[in-house]
């Protein structure tokens, strides 16, 4: 069997959490990585919370300076708006150093979820 644990990096971009709001995810930092895919795993719906999940890029962690990864960067989507107790995954593929998910509360009350970033191709491993 191959050994996946040592070649891959974790980071717990947002926690899980029941959500009411918009809201951001950390800044996943890609240096180091030639690979990364974030996974958003949801939980319950409370009176059809509606949140779309958008993938974002930038080359610095300010705020302002993310914006929406081309679809031409973007690997695989995520269903929209975000379903009960899925598990939905969206890979990037492209130069900036930095990436996120921007979970938009568009109607409802809420949704439990969290979101994890996967990192592969590690340029030193172990990891």
């Amino acid at each position: 069997m191959r050994d996946i644990v040592h070649n891959l990096g974790v980071v717990n971009a947002l926690s899980a959490a029941v959500q009411s709001a918009s809201v951001k995810t950390s800044a996943v930092d890609t240096k180091g990585y030639g690979s990364v895919m974030l996974v958003i795993n949801s939980g319950a719906i409370a009176s059809s919370g509606n949140f779309t999940a958008v993938l974002e890029e930038s080359d610095t962690t300010v705020d302002g300076d993310f914006s929406a990864a081309a679809a031409g960067v973007t690997l695989g989507s995520i269903a929209n708006p975000l379903t009960a107790d899925g598990i939905f995954k969206i890979g990037y593929a492209g130069f900036k150093r930095y990436v996120r998910l921007n979970l938009t509360k568009n109607s409802g009350t809420s949704v439990a979820f969290g979101v994890t970033a996967i990192l592969g191709r590690p340029a030193s491993a172990p990891v």
